[in-house]
């Protein structure tokens, strides 16, 4: 399974504009709403649903929203970058920068945990953080994921 079977170029933001969780989630939401046809209000109320049970902010700076929706197609995943870091509720209470967010079709658990592992994994890989943070475009942003995607 690769990272880039399920994220698209139009759902990578290098430059999150938000200064908190909500303004975020919005922000992440909006390309992949263009993109899968559903309505942009019901995948933000999926994610916030989510937060409420508990944050998605792992720690260590990254942010992995997620949810599930019946009418979703198939797997797709968002990813966005903010350079100044947020409060996102984090586990450890540090801001957080990177957010890979991901959204799945209602009875796909399987698929769902099998990529959250990954995302975890390649997000723990010496210095790959600090790379995709320092990314100029989505462009560079593609060509490390594609990089870390050969490795494992």
């Amino acid at each position: 399974m690769k990272i880039l079977d399920f994220l698209s170029p139009e759902t990578i933001l290098t430059e999150l504009k938000s200064g908190d969780k909500k303004g975020v989630l919005e922000e992440l939401t909006l390309p992949i709403a263009k993109i899968t046809g559903i309505e942009h209000k019901e995948l933000f109320r999926v994610l916030i649903e989510r937060e409420h049970l508990g944050s998605t902010g792992i720690g260590n700076g990254i942010g992995i929203p997620h949810g599930k929706l019946k009418n979703l197609p198939s797997l797709i995943l968002g990813l966005g970058l903010s350079r100044k870091g947020i409060d996102f509720d984090a586990l450890d209470g540090k801001p957080t920068h990177i957010f890979f967010l991901l959204l799945t079709p209602e009875k796909s658990t399987d698929l769902h945990l099998k990529l959250l592992a990954r995302i975890s994994k390649i997000l723990k890989e010496e210095g790959f953080k600090e790379k995709i943070l320092n990314s100029p475009d989505r462009d560079e942003v593609v060509r490390l994921i594609q990089g870390i995607d050969q490795e494992f």
